[in-house]
């Protein structure tokens, strides 16, 4: 009964996948209806209806709980902010190696790859009609705030602040370096780049997956170091586009060994509930004189 009478805050707060559902789909209405994209439904239903359909396989093929079908919303809805094809095949085929990727490449009873990483990154290499659009959501501001803020509520209760601080840094540092320092770019240029939503959506949301970053706090700085200095390079010497998803993809597949040479303590998305107050018995309630 205990259960039945938590507050929504309390309800919200024990598992940040309810504010990373809201969030991402919140940033999906902002570019529709404030950045002007086109309202491609069919595209969105496809990736998120396939990642629950997956997800609900493997649940019950698995004995799993129900609640997991969380993770497969918001890999739906990262995916749709991000992944863009010419079939709605390649989408379902993005998606479904998405979800199947979580069951199916697994080290120690948990899985290596983050699953809208390596769902984007398959769709992209394996089919030619894939592509991500970081330009689609400009910069701004606006942008800016709701991004990060939103972010950091996100980061703070999954504890990974430092996974999203680490990575940022590093990227800024050895972008402003080369543009500004170096090349004599104005320091304007280096905040517009820096403000591109699709940067903040993966230093916030992708990066900071706590079921695929290494456990030890260490380990997870030096990573999240690892991907901005490779991303930066993949950028600047070999100009691909939308290097942190290539660059992720690559350090994904260290975590096995990250954890094994790292002590760490495991993650769960659902935080116990606090215990209920006692209630007093008959005899307590007595008053004595």
């Amino acid at each position: 009964m205990h259960h039945l009478l938590i507050s929504p805050i309390t309800f919200l707060k024990r598992d940040a996948r309810h504010f990373q559902i809201i969030f991402l789909a919140t940033f999906l209405l902002y570019g529709i209806m404030a950045l002007q994209w086109d309202a491609e439904w069919q595209r969105y239903a496809l990736l998120f209806c396939t990642c629950l359909a997956v997800q609900a396989s493997f649940i019950r093929w698995k004995g799993l709980p129900w609640h997991s079908l969380k993770s497969a919303a918001v890999t739906g809805l990262g995916m749709s902010l991000l992944l863009k094809a010419g079939s709605p095949y390649t989408l379902v085929f993005g998606a479904a190696v998405a979800i199947a990727s979580k069951f199916l490449l697994r080290v120690k009873g948990r899985h290596v790859f983050n699953p809208g990483n390596l769902g984007i990154a398959a769709a992209v290499l394996l089919t030619g009609d894939a592509w991500v659009s970081p330009g689609q959501w400009g910069s701004g501001a606006t942008l800016v705030f709701l991004v990060g803020a939103a972010g950091c509520m996100v980061v703070l209760r999954v504890g990974r602040i430092d996974t999203s601080l680490a990575f940022l840094a590093t990227f800024a540092l050895l972008d402003y370096a080369r543009n500004v320092l170096y090349l004599g770019w104005g320091a304007d240029v280096w905040m517009h780049r820096m403000s591109n939503g699709s940067l903040l959506l993966f230093t916030f949301f992708m990066i900071t997956d706590p079921m695929t970053t290494p456990r030890s706090n260490k380990a997870r700085i030096a990573w999240s170091m690892g991907i901005a200095f490779l991303a930066f390079v993949l950028s600047t010497r070999f100009w691909i586009n939308a290097t942190p998803i290539w660059a992720l993809l690559v350090f994904c597949a260290l975590n096995p060994v990250l954890d094994h040479l790292f002590n760490g303590r495991a993650f769960h998305w659902i935080a116990p509930l606090p215990p209920m107050p006692l209630q007093p018995t008959n005899e307590q309630t007595i008053s004595r004189p």
